[in-house]
């Protein structure tokens, strides 16, 4: 049975909300009742059944929505879609990896035919179908990267490897969290973790990078980040902070649960077989207090590790305007009992 797709909003009147299926298989990403950095990176391998990362692509209820807002900041934003002109090899290696996993994981809603170099695509839910010819960038209605982005949830960027060091050559990005492509095309690996607190005095970049670098096709690996966010707002980048900004200060004790979310970002990396450049794909999910507490596990482990959390990390995170009013939530929700092992509900 195919998956059902819900009409939502990510801006103005934010519609946006989670069915109970998509709240159990949300992503949580803390696995004790406190948070410190580490690289925590596993192997992207099949996850449990109808959880996030039961496919290597996750397609969910939100699909159809989020492609609609993808298009919506790239009329406002073209820059956030670029590939620096050495990155084409790598532009088709992401556009096969991404049709070849949607097309065989939701077979009802994607089909991709291939004769020869001729190749047929599908997009049901979006009604699109594409004949095109593998290679030849003239036969598709704009670059490989970005045709087959507009049509997948999650922001990507590709890494070129070369010097010792990863750079970002390529990207598509409109779902971020407070950060850009645009200034950061072109970087290498250290140059765009700059801004990052705690985490450089701990050699954890230095460990991510050395591990990337020796990153080996067809063993792709995964990871999970996260922010807090007032609104179901996916678009939280520098170039629109003035329409989203504001909304930090419109957090009250009375709104915490519909207007304060868990971000959660689904990390994962492929190594590509032409190119040899690095895929980092980052899914971004969304879940309301509200809809968080009704797993009793998340809403008490939550609001230990807010409260417990470092201030150099409250200020990163940008919670510092709101993190109290939703500790003081969350206590509501947290009887003081303890929290087993693990991501997953009880």
């Amino acid at each position: 049975m195919g998956l059902a797709f819900k009409s939502e909003t990510f801006r103005d009147d934010f519609t946006f909300s989670n069915s109970p299926e998509a709240i159990r298989r949300f992503p949580f990403p803390f696995d004790r009742d406190k948070y410190m950095y580490s690289v925590n990176i596993e192997q992207h391998m099949p996850g449990p059944e109808k959880s996030a990362v039961e496919f290597p692509i996750d397609v969910d209820e939100h699909y159809v929505s989020e492609m609609r807002d993808r298009a919506l900041v790239l009329k406002e934003d073209p820059l956030r879609c670029q590939a620096l002109p050495h990155m084409m090899t790598a532009q088709w290696d992401l556009l096969e990896l991404l049709m070849e996993s949607m097309s065989k994981h939701y077979p009802e809603h994607f089909s991709l035919e291939k004769d020869g170099g001729r190749w047929r695509w599908v997009n049901r839910p979006l009604g699109i179908e594409q004949t095109f010819a593998f290679g030849d960038a003239t036969t598709l209605p704009c670059p490989p990267m970005e045709y087959v982005t507009r049509q997948c949830q999650g922001d990507f960027a590709i890494l070129d490897q070369r010097d010792d060091n990863l750079w970002m050559d390529a990207g598509i990005v409109t779902t971020q969290a407070d950060w850009s492509l645009d200034f950061d095309i072109g970087m290498n690996f250290m140059e765009w973790h700059g801004p990052v607190p705690l985490a450089h005095d701990l050699g954890v970049f230095d460990r991510a990078l050395k591990f990337l670098l020796n990153l080996q096709q067809g063993r792709p690996v995964r990871r999970f980040n996260w922010t807090m966010t007032v609104n179901p707002r996916l678009d939280t980048s520098p170039e629109n902070y003035h329409k989203w900004g504001i909304d930090r200060t419109t957090v009250t004790p009375e709104n915490v649960g519909d207007k304060v979310h868990l971000r959660v970002e689904l990390q994962a990396m492929w190594r590509l077989p032409r190119s040899n450049a690095i895929l980092f794909s980052i899914r971004a999910y969304l879940i309301s207090m509200k809809e968080l507490v009704t797993i009793p596990k998340w809403g008490r482990r939550l609001h230990r590790v807010l409260r417990d959390l470092p201030p150099q990390l409250v200020d990163y995170k940008g919670l510092t305007r709101y993190r109290d009013a939703t500790v003081d939530w969350l206590a509501r929700h947290d009887d003081g009992a303890p929290t087993s092992p693990g991501f997953h509900p009880d």
